[in-house]
């Protein structure tokens, strides 16, 4: 495995800077998003040379698109933000393979009509089941038709916020262009945390063969996704390293949720954990 990073890691004024950033750092592998040219994650439009830049400031610099961001609320109250959600994605999808990308990430959602990544209790009724499955089936169908594959995260504060719920959900979708994103800090609900291992084996044990990309912060407290550097808390790495390689998992890990002052240090972190795994 090697390291990558979240390009909005680095805020700069432009592309070129924030993949000069990137390489300094000595990585390889970027989860990009599209504002870091100015636009919103899920644009309107995607011009031919804008792609074409993209692609190019990318190829300059020997980096690898590892995955583009395309979360939006898949469940939200309000149909008419699912259908804006679903064509923007359309947009994104159609634009990945020219802009070097394969994997786009997606976000299950929530009721709340504010914040996609803010609990609500309405996840748990079967309308919010029956939307997301409307919703992903359509997603699927972009992704058909523009030769990418999808990667959800299961997290607690989500529709899927759980293992059981995320293989339940391929399993109902059941196209091999639905895959999982693996965020071992995201998983653990309120009084999980002493359980640690037997929660992280059964996500593995679940979903270990449908994950494609892999994500690398930390948490310090269960019951919400984990915010904070790789190292910095309570996430047993060496374990959950071993259950990425048993998995037959090669691809990037990807830091998140770190400031850019903490990332040398993560990765120093993250590189001494990757050696003994």
């Amino acid at each position: 495995m090697e390291i990558g990073i979240f390009a909005r890691t680095f805020p700069r004024k432009t592309l070129d800077a924030t993949l000069d950033a990137v390489r300094m750092h000595g990585l390889k592998y970027v989860q990009f998003n599209m504002a870091c040219v100015g636009l919103p994650s899920l644009p309107e439009e995607i011009h031919d040379g804008l792609r074409e830049r993209i692609r190019r400031a990318f190829a300059v610099r020997g980096l690898r698109m590892a995955a583009v961001s395309g979360t939006f609320n898949m469940i939200h109250p309000d149909p008419a933000r699912r259908t804006d959600g679903l064509r923007r994605l359309a947009t994104l999808a159609g634009a990945c393979r020219d802009m070097g990308a394969s994997i786009i990430t997606l976000c299950t959602g929530t009721r709340d009509p504010e914040d996609m990544w803010r609990r609500h209790p309405d996840n748990d009724s079967p309308e919010a089941w029956a939307n997301l499955v409307a919703s992903m089936r359509e997603a699927v169908r972009i992704a058909d038709d523009t030769d990418v594959t999808l990667a959800f995260e299961p997290e607690v504060a989500n529709v899927v916020d759980s293992a059981k719920k995320g293989r339940r959900l391929i399993d109902e979708i059941g196209s091999p262009r639905l895959k999982v994103v693996m965020d071992g800090a995201n998983l653990f609900h309120a009084g999980e945390l002493p359980r640690m291992r037997e929660v992280l084996d059964e996500a593995f044990d679940l979903l270990g063969k449908d994950i494609v990309l892999a994500h690398a912060k930390d948490l310090s407290r269960d019951g919400a996704a984990g915010h904070e550097a790789a190292g910095t808390g309570l996430l047993d790495y060496d374990h959950y390293l071993v259950l990425l390689r048993r998995a037959g998992y090669d691809g990037p890990l990807i830091l998140h949720g770190l400031t850019e002052s903490q990332v040398e240090g993560c990765i120093v972190f993250l590189r001494g954990k990757i050696r003994v795994s």
